[in-house]
């Protein structure tokens, strides 16, 4: 519980000043000097400082799976650990949050000049339209798209249903989808201050094709593939 506490007030004392220093300077870098900036450095050094306050490491499968070309991630989630392990994985990318996450202060801030599609939740057709269309436009650019089709965190080692919004940007933009698992919610539970000691294993499956495909055939694939790393994962703890 100690070192729970340790990493959660660095944590916060890194974010507060990160997050200032990447207001005052990252609006005049390039976007992709910017992301490395802001969101490469404070993700590495947050999870650094996991790692030596907490034990908590990671082993990574699977990169040879992770295309050139941009792409959307699905990612399982279960935790809160992954949306900082993801933000080193994909550079640059572009992740689905909701917009209330850019009003909190110092962090929401300079998450902001990253350019995340921030939808309103209250409003799920045009949220869709949001997706689809900015989402597009960032895969073009070269920047991947990072979201958790789940929608919500799960209990450790369930899969819940896949929304559709994630199928279908994909679709759109004939671009493939990659599938990341884990089991961290072992070491970072959702909602509980305490961590475990270990290591954090991440599975990336090879890429869904979604030329000339359906938005629920891609879903079916893609949760099938996810559910089927969960599993392998949960079984070796």
């Amino acid at each position: 519980m100690f070192r729970a506490c340790l990493f959660y007030a660095g944590y916060v004392l890194f974010t507060v000043f990160w997050g200032t220093l990447s207001v005052a300077v990252g609006w005049a870098m390039p976007p992709r000097r910017r992301f490395e900036f802001i969101v490469g450095i404070w993700s590495r050094g947050i999870l650094g400082w996991l790692h030596l306050t907490c034990g908590v490491g990671v082993e990574v499968e699977g990169l040879e799976h992770i295309p050139r070309q941009a792409c959307v991630v699905f990612a399982h989630h279960e935790s809160t650990w992954e949306t900082l392990f993801l933000q080193s994985l994909f550079r640059p990318q572009a992740t689905l949050i909701k917009r209330e996450l850019l009003w909190i202060p110092f962090f929401g801030w300079a998450f902001a000049l990253n350019r995340p599609i921030a939808i309103d939740r209250s409003s799920p057709r045009r949220a869709l339209r949001q997706l689809i269309d900015t989402g597009r436009s960032r895969l073009a650019g070269g920047t991947s798209v990072v979201l958790f089709p789940e929608g919500t965190r799960m209990p450790p080692g369930e899969i819940g249903s896949f929304q559709p919004g994630g199928a279908a940007l994909a679709i759109a933009a004939q671009a493939p989808v990659v599938v990341v698992a884990h089991n961290a919610g072992r070491h970072w539970p959702a909602h509980r201050l305490r961590k475990t000691p270990g290591v954090i294993q991440v599975r990336i499956g090879p890429p869904v094709a979604t030329a000339d495909r359906k938005s629920k055939a891609v879903n079916a694939e893609a949760r099938e593939l996810m559910a089927a790393l969960v599993r392998d994962l949960w079984s070796n703890v």
